[in-house]
């Protein structure tokens, strides 16, 4: 299968006009060779992941970040020069799908919404429209429960949900839970948004002292679970959507949490 093939069934989901101003999704470095016989996807173009993709024969590679948010030369013996050397040698094409996959709301992004069954959800944050002004984009997203749930009955869905995972917990956990937001990888600045939509949790990561300050002065509780385990779980079932719809093999490499302590969990049953 020919990578613009590929590129063009990953846009499906991930539409570049969804991208917002200051992202650097698309391609990351491209290839002369246009063949493919193997994707693959990930969360990070990290030099162990596209260690491993290159290894296993793999001709593109979907992660969603980027490669570098920001232009720079390759003038460091770091891990950048690592993963562009391994990339260019391959001739493996890298592709991110980051804002153009989190602001589209009928896209994998919601994997979380659709785990816990939640009805009636919205964009948290509308930012535009699509082409021809259908199908509006936007971050985060809010919905309900199918019924109301004590803290603790939620608390143990969503652990089995997700799996072993550490949280931390800002705001007075509520009695019972009904309404979720949640906004998948860094979120902090949709907190005043899931309050405004009368979220009872809101579920993100990266929440910052002075951001779980104010998500508490708002009188929302919010549950940081970090940036990898929500958007790791997206792209895996990204991956599994494209190996239906992809004329050519697809392998999820899974990503590594960098703040993972397996011995130790703040969520606990209560």
């Amino acid at each position: 299968m020919d990578v613009s093939e590929i590129i063009a069934v990953i846009e499906q989901y991930a539409p570049p006009a969804a991208a917002a101003s200051w992202d650097v999704s698309g391609v990351q470095t491209a290839s002369f060779t246009e063949r493919v016989n193997l994707a693959a996807v990930a969360l990070e173009p990290s030099a162990e992941t596209v260690g491993a993709a290159a290894e296993a024969g793999a001709g593109f590679i979907l992660t969603h970040h980027p490669l570098s948010m920001q232009p720079r030369f390759p003038n460091r013996r770091d891990s950048y020069l690592t993963v562009l050397s391994l990339l260019l040698a391959r001739g493996i094409t890298l592709y991110s799908a980051h804002t153009t996959l989190d602001a589209n709301p009928s896209g994998p992004v919601r994997t979380l919404a659709r785990d816990l069954d939640l009805r009636d959800t919205e964009i948290l944050d509308p930012t535009n429209t699509g082409a021809n002004g259908q199908g509006s984009f936007g971050f985060g997203f809010v919905g309900n429960l199918p019924h109301v749930m004590p803290w603790a009955e939620f608390n143990r869905m969503l652990r089995a949900t997700l799996g072993r995972f550490q949280a931390r917990i800002c705001g007075r956990t509520p009695e019972a839970v009904s309404r979720i937001a949640c906004c998948p990888g860094s979120g902090a600045s949709l907190a005043a948004a899931a309050a405004q939509a009368g979220a009872d949790l809101f579920i993100t990561g990266d929440l910052k002292y002075h951001s779980a300050l104010e998500a508490s002065d708002m009188g929302l509780c919010v549950l940081d679970v970090g940036h990898f385990i929500l958007e790791e779980q997206m792209m895996r079932n990204f991956a599994g959507l494209l190996a239906r719809e992809l004329r050519v093999p697809v392998r999820f490499f899974p990503g590594r949490d960098p703040f993972a302590r397996p011995e130790s969990t703040v969520m606990h049953d209560t």
